[in-house]
Order: C-alpha cells, then structure tokens, then sequence
C-alpha cells in the first residue's frame, strides 16, 4: 500500500501548494480531525515563530564590513543577493532533505527551496525591504522516502524597496527583485501566482510533519500537522498529511476524516483520493472504495511510479530489457528523478551497456537533492568508471 505525502522543496531537487488568496470555509470543525489525547504532547514548541529570527550569527554577518560594503556599493536588494548566493563568503548550497527556519538555514550553509526563501525573506525584512512570496506553478516532482511517496512543489521569493506610491506606468512586479532557486533558464518559463506569507508558514510546518512522518515520529509530525491546519484552515496539504499519520498510527475513522476534509477543500486532490481508497476499504466501506478507485483511475491512469515497480520486478526476474524500457518511461515524464536515472543506469549495466550505464549514472549525480545521495553517486559512478577502464584495456 502506497501513502502519498506532500512537501514544498523545490523542483531543483513534499504536497501540491493552494492558493492563499482563495478563502472558503473550513470543511469540517477544528476539533473534528484532531485527536490530542491519542499523541503524546510536543517535546518543544510547535509553530512559526521562530521562522525568520534574526539570530546573532546573522546579525554578525550583517554588521560585517564585507556585508555592509555589499549594500552600500549594490544597493539592498542585489547587495543581499550577491552577498548570499554568488559562492561568496556564505557557499549556500541546496539540500532537500530538511526544512529548516532562517537562522538554523544559514547556520547549516544549505537548504531547500523553502529554506532558503526563510532565510532570505529574513535578511530582507531587516534591511527593510518589502517581501513577495510566489507559488511557482511546476509539474510536482516525486520523490520516496521510508515507505512514503512525496509530490514536491516550489516557491520562491521577489523582494523591493517598500513604496508608498507607485510610479506612474510602473507594473507592480517590475520594482521587485525575484530570486529563484531554479536556474534562470528554467524559472523563467514557469508562470507563478503570489501567496501570503501565512502559507509559507503553513507549508513549513507540513514540510517538518511530513519529515517527521517519514522518520516515523508519529507524536511529532502529528503536533506540527495539527499546527499547520490551525494556522491556515483553507489549506487542503495539511489535512492529507494528517490523515498519513492517523493511517500510520492505526487511527482509520481519523483518518478517513482528515483525507475528505482535503477533498473537500480540494475536489480534484489524486493525493487524497489514492490515500483514502484503503483506508475506506479497512472500515469495510467496499462499494465506497471502490467508486473512488475507479474514479481516481480514470484521473490517473498512470501514476508517480507506475512504470518503476514494473520495472523493479523486471529487474528482479531478470527481465532486464523490459525494465530498461520501463524506466525510460520514468524517466521522459519525470528527467529531474534521480532515483529513476539510477534504476535505469543498473538496467543497461545489466545489459552490457556500459556507457549509457555510466551516462545515466553521473544524471543520477547532477540530479540529487541531498549529501548522502550526491557522495552514494559519486562513490558508483567512480566504481563504474573503473570497470568500463578495465573492460576497455582486457579488450
């Protein structure tokens, strides 16, 4: 049984972002979907608080010389961004595989997508600049973790100084200074929508549940869900996460709860829809589950990782051309999948095929979202290297 989370990382490297500018009514009453006395309480506190705190490290670096000279010479706005993310001082990298608050971002030198907009939009806010957050509209981005699947999307952040009166024929947007995480190239043909700085909020915190979940802190992520929907009632993502971790922690009447109250707020939601199908099917609601299934077939005929089961039991029975061919098809729908590049590397391998082994291999590298994958890789792809050198001299 597949469970599908959500996050909003970055299309660089968990669920889908709604609109926080589209107010509808709660679907269900707060205490409904909540059970507190099933979760032992927060070891610490849960919520956005600490978001973007300057903490002293980043008020050092501000006050620096170098920092200082940046603004003065730039302006705040390209000051900032020089200062940040052209591989000066700082060296930011991005890594997928947590979501951290702005000063736990900077302290780390790496984060993702929503990380790095925390710690920017922090930086920014002190040199009294004006934030805009975008919902950059991306085909979501799958990824799998400990038993769970995560459709990732992105965010970014454009910045400017703050204006009473707009200049006469100036578009709003045109004195904001966007920063992206993507490369320009790739940002540039993405349309995006503006969303309130209660989302980002609200995403961050379904980001640390979803972590959490995936860590199997069931006490935690469920704190921190909760959080989430409290925050932003009208956002559909937390609610699905918080059915995840009912379903996990055996609670299926909650968890039924949670997932339609996401479908309520977001009729069209395959996420909820593939999550609520068994849990309908294990409170004996048969005719039920199976409507929805035949539904969500219909919506999705193929989806995140059709191809590449098929293609892990190819591999398994030894079908190795088979499975080549499957994750092709992986691949063409999903090119930024490192996992998929890797599976496909192993089939050629398999196959004789050495050199597009060793070319979908170093895709697997350039195409991973954290350390541990980059240095599991790199450590392959060197060995691979090897082999096809030694293959090459015995010829």
């Amino acid at each position: 049984m597949k469970l599908l989370a959500s996050l909003v990382l970055c299309a660089l490297s968990l669920l889908g972002s709604g609109c926080a500018g589209v107010r509808v009514q709660p679907p269900l009453p707060l205490p409904a979907v909540f059970s507190d006395a099933s979760f032992a309480p927060p070891a610490s506190p849960v919520g956005p608080q600490q978001l973007f705190v300057i903490s002293p490290a980043m008020r050092a670096y501000i006050d620096s010389p170098e920092f200082t000279a940046l603004i003065r010479k730039l302006g705040p706005e390209r000051g900032l961004v020089e200062a940040l993310y052209t591989k000066g001082e700082l060296k930011l990298e991005y890594d997928a595989s947590v979501t951290r608050n702005a000063a736990e971002t900077f302290d780390a030198r790496m984060g993702n997508c929503l990380s790095l907009v925390l710690m920017t939009s922090a930086f920014a806010k002190h040199l009294g600049l004006e934030v805009q957050y975008q919902d950059v509209m991306i085909d979501e981005t799958w990824t799998r973790n400990a038993g769970l699947y995560f459709a990732s999307t992105h965010v970014n952040l454009s910045m400017g100084k703050r204006r009473t009166v707009q200049p006469r024929g100036v578009p709003p947007d045109e004195r904001m200074l966007t920063i992206d995480f993507l490369p320009p190239a790739d940002s540039a043909r993405f349309n995006a929508h503006t969303i309130e700085e209660r989302m980002i909020e609200a995403m961050y915190m379904n980001n640390r549940a979803a972590e959490a979940l995936a860590d199997m802190h069931l006490d935690q992520a469920y704190w921190w869900a909760r959080a989430a929907v409290v925050h932003l009632p009208t956002f559909s993502t937390p609610y699905n996460t918080l059915g995840v971790i009912y379903q996990r922690h055996g609670d299926h009447p909650l968890a039924e709860r949670a997932f339609k109250a996401a479908l309520t707020l977001e009729p069209e939601s395959t996420i909820s829809m593939h999550n609520l199908v068994p849990v309908l099917a294990k409170l004996g609601k048969t005719q039920e589950s199976q409507a929805l299934a035949a539904r969500l077939a219909k919506l999705e005929p193929t989806p995140p990782y059709h191809w590449f089961h098929q293609a892990m039991k190819a591999l398994a029975e030894a079908r190795y051309d088979q499975a080549r061919e499957l994750l092709h098809k992986e691949v063409r729908r999903a090119p930024f999948n490192h996992e998929f590049h890797f599976w496909l590397a192993i089939a050629h391998w398999r196959l004789g095929e050495g050199t597009a082994a060793r070319d979908e291999l170093a895709l697997a590298l350039d195409n991973s979202t954290t350390h541990a994958a980059t240095e599991r890789y790199s450590a392959k792809l060197a060995y691979l290297r090897s082999q096809i050198g030694n293959r090459q001299r015995a010829y």
